[in-house]
C-alpha cells in the first residue's frame, strides 16, 4: 500500500511502504491467526496485514495518545474490524498467544520486549523487528544469540526514491533500516 493512503499526524511514526512490505513477508502471515503489533503508531503494519488477511486477528499496542487517535481513525478509514487496539505499553498482560509479533520500536526496553515477544509466541511463531539505530541492531542480535536463537535473518534496507530536481531527477535516499526476523523454536519455551 502506498504511504499516502494512510491518515498521518505530526510526530506519529509510520513504518514506510518498502519496509512494511518486507516485514509483512517475513512475518509469514499466511499461516498465522493472531498478530501482535508493538508500538503500532499510525497502524500501517496492522492495517495492511488486516487487509491482506481478513481472517487474521490483530492486536495493535500503542502508548502515545495522539498515535492512538490516529490508529483508530485509520482502522475506521480502512474498515478493519479485525484489529483490536490496546492502549498502553508492552510488555503487558495478554490472554491470547500469537503466531507473529512485529516490533517497530522499543521505547528503550528492547531486550525486555524481545523476551516478552518470545513468551507471547506459539512455537513456530515469527518475530520481526525493524530499527534505524545501529545500537538497537547490535543489542537485538546479541540478545537473540543469548536466548539461543540460531536462525536469525538480518537485512539492511537502503531505499532511494526518484525525485525531481530542477529540470532533472535524482534518487533521494531514505535512512537505512535494519530488519531482523526469527522464529520461536521448541527450545525457546
Amino acid at each position: 500500500m502506498k504511504d499516502e493512503l494512510f491518515l498521518r499526524g505530526e510526530k506519529v511514526p509510520m513504518t514506510k511502504e518498502a519496509v512494511r512490505a518486507l516485514a509483512l513477508a517475513k512475518l509469514e502471515l499466511h499461516r498465522a491467526s493472531h498478530l501482535i503489533d508493538i508500538g503500532a503508531g499510525t497502524g500501517s503494519v496492522s492495517i495492511e496485514a488486516a487487509l491482506q488477511f481478513p481472517s487474521l486477528h490483530i492486536t495493535a499496542i500503542e502508548r502515545n495518545p495522539a498515535a492512538l487517535r490516529l490508529l483508530d481513525e485509520n482502522r475506521q478509514h480502512f474498515a478493519c474490524a479485525n484489529i483490536d487496539i490496546l492502549p498502553g505499553e508492552a510488555p503487558m498482560m495478554m490472554t491470547e498467544k500469537a503466531d507473529a509479533v512485529f516490533m517497530g520500536g522499543s521505547g528503550g526496553h528492547l531486550t525486555e520486549l524481545i523476551d516478552w515477544s518470545m513468551r507471547q509466541l506459539h512455537v513456530g511463531g515469527r518475530l520481526v523487528m525493524t530499527f534505524i539505530l545501529q545500537e538497537n541492531l547490535n543489542t537485538a542480535l546479541a540478545h537473540l544469540q543469548q536466548l539461543g536463537v540460531e536462525e536469525v535473518d538480518c537485512l539492511q534496507m537502503q531505499i532511494s526514491s526518484l525525485t525531481t530536481l530542477g529540470v532533472g531527477h535524482y534518487f533521494k535516499p531514505n535512512n537505512p533500516v535494519f530488519v531482523i526476523a526469527c522464529q520461536k523454536e521448541e527450545r525457546h519455551v
